[in-house]
């Protein structure tokens, strides 16, 4: 990159908000996304206002050079890996508050805040917000509005966009709009608010989040179901959904997850189970979260369910969620690389799907340890291998594109909460032809004609 604007750089944002050694490249190469390309961006710069960022914008579309907005780097589809190099934007000063209105139950933030800190926040107002990923506690909100989060209660509660009431973007030539606001209805326009929530930073920088806060759940309770069958927990999941019960936590662990995470946390796990099912029902009103729980209860006891422990405190419950949230980082001791893939189908094709997923395991001679939200057909099987061995990553990549295939002829999608980023660019025309993906395109050249921002991302050529 050019001294000259590294030295613009520096008059805009202060010497210490601008990096540039060779570690610091380094960091900034990739994000949590096993299996990807590396590259060292050319600079690295950290605002502390808006202000800033408009300048660095504006500097970057006059010399055409992109901008890779990050937050926490955690997403799961390299997204926020730097490949054609340029700026990356860290926005992890970007961090506060601005309002939480309690009245009119929303909340308004900078992009840079950890999710966490917003639920600590607004616990005293008996709010709280429901989109949860795994890495709830270090991933940021601009991240997860970006690339349009789940989590452990999407079952119940939906996803980042259900939550996402309005936005402050600055677009690639630094104007800046607003979208959306506190109104519980708002239909003036086009939705620009859901077009930017899950844009993976490709149409826009997000610099302000209104959210939507709901009361909290007054009443729960919590279960670890024990299957000695991987058909029998797949068959539970499809019965208590058809049954009308919604828990607000319907996840799924394979055997090879439960071993790998109970030799990681030691929580008391059993590893002779073929699968386990972590189950919490909630609610207002006691009587009928305790309806639901019965219900569950005895659909689980019917399909085969071997053994049921019923979390008797709030420490057994967290417990049991803490096996949940140790999965991924448990699986990826086991190996050196670890291959996290996002499938994701119709509720009731889950058992179809744990299927499939067992045969192209065998079909390989891959070691698959498959974990998610089943509740809402969102499994992760992760693929435990080492990208050294390079027969063996033949085998991976044509495993992951049977995963893919499989879970769209079930009527499912590529991703039901990582993004599309670079990792599953190539199957986009698989889920929507050649002519959907083209009016994506035409969205993306409109907004960002020098294709700026985060260019190489959701679909290739862009």
């Amino acid at each position: 990159m050019d001294k000259n604007i590294i030295s613009t750089l520096m008059t805009i944002l202060g010497k210490e908000n601008v990096l540039t050694s060779k570690e610091d490249m380094i960091t900034y190469s990739f994000d949590a996304t096993a299996d990807m390309p590396s590259e060292k961006p050319d600079v690295v710069v950290t605002p502390d206002n808006k202000e800033q960022i408009i300048e660095i914008v504006k500097l970057a579309n006059e010399k055409k050079i992109p901008i890779i907005t990050r937050g926490s780097g955690t997403n799961l589809s390299g997204g926020t890996i730097p490949i054609n190099k340029g700026i990356v934007l860290s926005m992890l000063k970007l961090n506060k508050i601005l309002e939480i209105d309690a009245e009119n139950m929303t909340a308004s933030v900078e992009p840079g805040l950890i999710i966490q800190k917003l639920n600590d926040a607004i616990a005293p107002y008996g709010l709280i917000y429901p989109p949860d990923p795994g890495t709830v506690t270090t991933a940021t909100m601009g991240g997860s509005v970006s690339e349009c989060s789940g989590g452990l209660r999407g079952l119940k509660y939906g996803v980042t966009k259900d939550y996402v009431m309005g936005l402050e973007v600055i677009m690639a030539n630094g104007d800046i709009i607003r979208t959306g606001g506190k109104t519980v209805k708002n239909v003036s326009g086009y939705d620009l608010t859901k077009l930017f929530t899950g844009a993976e930073g490709t149409l826009g920088i997000i610099t302000q989040i209104i959210v939507k806060l709901i009361p909290a759940p007054q009443y729960r309770r919590s279960m670890l179901a024990i299957f000695d069958n991987l058909d029998k927990a797949g068959k539970t999941i499809a019965e208590i959904i058809s049954n009308k019960v919604i828990p607000a936590t319907l996840e799924i662990m394979d055997n090879v997850t439960i071993r790998t995470v109970e030799n990681y946390a030691k929580i008391g796990l059993p590893t002779d189970a073929e699968a386990v099912l972590i189950l919490e029902v909630d609610g207002a009103i006691e009587q009928v979260v305790l309806q639901e729980f019965e219900t569950v209860k005895k659909i689980c006891k019917e399909n085969g369910a071997v053994d049921i422990k019923l979390a008797q405190s709030d420490a057994e419950r967290d417990s049991i969620f803490a096996a949940r949230r140790a999965a991924l980082p448990a699986l990826a001791q086991v190996k050196p690389t670890t291959v996290l893939e996002d499938a994701t189908v119709p509720r009731s094709k889950i058992p179809e799907m744990l299927k499939a997923l067992k045969e192209i395991a065998e079909k390989y001679d891959l070691q698959i340890g498959t974990f998610g939200h089943a509740g809402d057909g969102n499994l992760h099987p992760t693929i435990l291998t080492d990208e050294s061995n390079k027969e063996e990553m033949e085998r991976v990549h044509k495993a992951v594109d049977e995963i893919f295939k499989v879970a769209l002829e079930l009527g499912g999608t590529l991703s039901g909460e990582h993004g599309i980023g670079i990792a599953k660019a190539k199957f986009m025309e698989w889920e929507f032809g050649k002519e959907g993906v083209a009016v994506m395109k035409k969205i993306k050249d409109a907004l960002d004609p020098d294709s700026i921002l985060n260019p190489g991302k959701i679909f290739r050529g862009n």
